[in-house]
Parts: structure tokens; C-alpha cells; sequence
């Protein structure tokens, strides 16, 4: 790679994705950004200078679409950012299956569409790919099958290509966030809050409720998140390959079995679980 990058940030309109948008162009870096929404795309274009590139990569033509922009505008392209997701629940009883085939097709078919589309290209420049997967792809919790699953299998999806692609120099690369303030956070932060009752400013409480129990206590920031992707994108971890890294303020470090130690826990009811 030379100093100056160009890559690919899928869902790059809110949360992670804008975030790891922002430190790629502050760090000197061309940046195209992909999303379904026009409006933010359209608005961090104009604060940051990235290329925008509505698109749904659900959509094998825009895939690839979205590839030939970068090439068109930069001539090359030397990183990925799978950043793009949504979130369903269900258990295997009562999901939807159009949740199920919705979710898979943004979360996991989206991801391979693009980096099918990229491969080539990521081989010319000894490229990197960092995919944002999920707590959820190494931890379960209730009701919570589709979204765990499809974070699961975009994990193993990266790992694969790192496995496949990596003596050809191409890296790629898993991070795994917990609970990170984001619009998609905050609407499930606002339905936990209506759920549980929780009293005062329900979406900040409910944040305080789902993190209380971690190491650091609280939610990460979207930032912090995108030092990460910016890290393994970066010559800094060149020889990070196939790694997941949880950024996730010590979620995966507890044992549940020893909580009760430390607090007293009691469920919430299965309205809420």
C-alpha cells in the first residue's frame, strides 16, 4: 500500500461506518461511502470530501457498481470496510423468515457480493478488508437468531478470505463491538426503555441498564470503534490476519457464573428477554 488509501466503507452514513469514514479522510485517505440513504451520504460528502455511492450491495449490480466508482474516481482500491448491517430478532420457533432472509441478504450476501467484486482489485495492491461483525458472533443472547447468526457467518466469510487471499498479500480482518451509541443502538435502546418502563431520559437509562455489567461500564463510542478499523486497515498490522477483535469494553472477558458474586440479577420477564 502507499500512504494514501483508497477504501470502500459500506452502511457509512450513521454510527461506525461515518465514524471510520471520518478517521479514514482525516488520516489523508480517498473514501468511497456506500448506504441506502442518500441524505447522509450526500451531507459526509460534503463535510469530509468522501465520493458518495448510494446503493443497496444486497444488489449484485451495485456491487460491483460501487467498485468501479472507486476505480473510476482513484484508479485503485486497497481496503474494504463491511460495515453494513441491520438487525433482526426471533428464536427459531417464532422468527420471521422474512427477517431471516433479509437480515442474511444485508448482512452476509451483501459482504461477499462486494468482496467478489473487489478481490481482483485487492490483489493488485496487496489490499486489506476489515469487516464489522458483533459480540453476537462469539456470544448469544435470547431471541437474537437471526443477527447472530448472520454476524457469525460474516465472520467465518472474512476469515475465509484471509485464509484464501492472504499468501497473495490481500489481510482481512474481524472486529466485534458490543453496545456502541448508534442510531441502530438507540432504536433498540428506545424499545427497551418503552418495554422495561425504565424511568428518567428511557434511551440514555437503557444504555446504562445493558452496559452496567461490563468491565468498562459503559457503551463504547462509534470512534473508538473506527480507530480499531482504521488500525488493521493500516501497514501498522501487517501481520494481522484472520483476527477477531473484540472492541467491546471487556463483554467476552466476564464469566456470567461469577456475576452473582458482585450483583444481584433477576429477569426481567420474557416480555423483555
Amino acid at each position: 500500500m502507499t500512504d494514501e488509501r483508497v477504501v470502500i466503507v459500506t452502511g457509512g452514513g450513521s454510527g461506525i461506518g461515518e465514524a471510520a469514514v471520518r478517521l479514514l479522510r482525516e488520516g489523508g485517505h480517498q473514501v468511497v461511502v456506500s448506504g441506502r440513504r442518500s441524505e447522509p451520504l450526500r451531507r459526509l460528502e460534503r463535510e469530509t470530501g468522501a465520493l458518495a455511492y448510494p446503493s443497496d450491495v444486497g444488489d449484485p449490480e451495485a456491487a460491483d457498481g460501487l467498485v468501479r466508482a472507486a476505480l473510476v474516481a482513484y484508479g485503485r482500491l486497497d481496503g474494504i470496510v463491511l460495515n453494513a448491517g441491520i438487525g433482526r430478532g426471533g428464536t427459531v420457533g417464532d422468527l420471521s423468515l422474512e427477517d431471516w432472509d433479509e437480515v442474511m441478504r444485508t448482512n452476509v450476501t451483501g459482504p461477499l457480493l462486494l468482496l467478489r467484486a473487489a478481490i481482483p482489485h485487492l490483489l493488485e495492491t496487496r489490499g486489506a478488508v476489515v469487516a464489522v461483525a458483533s459480540v453476537s458472533a462469539l456470544r448469544n443472547g435470547t431471541s437474537n437468531v437471526p443477527y447472530a447468526t448472520s454476524k457469525a457467518a460474516l465472520l467465518q466469510l472474512c476469515r475465509s478470505v484471509a485464509v484464501d487471499y492472504g499468501r497473495q498479500g490481500v489481510r482481512a480482518n474481524i472486529v466485534c463491538p458490543s453496545w456502541v451509541k448508534s442510531e441502530m443502538a438507540d432504536r433498540r435502546m428506545a424499545r427497551f426503555a418503552a418495554e422495561a418502563d425504565l424511568p428518567g431520559d428511557g434511551v440514555a437509562t437503557a444504555y446504562e441498564e445493558v452496559t452496567r455489567l461490563l468491565p468498562l461500564g459503559r457503551p463504547g463510542e462509534p470512534r473508538e470503534i473506527a480507530e480499531a478499523i482504521g488500525w488493521l486497515l493500516s501497514p501498522a498490522a501487517s501481520y494481522v490476519n484472520g483476527a477477531v477483535l473484540t472492541v467491546d469494553g471487556g463483554a467476552t472477558a466476564l464469566d456470567p457464573g461469577a456475576l452473582a458474586f458482585d450483583f444481584h440479577v433477576s429477569p426481567r420477564g420474557d416480555e423483555v428477554s
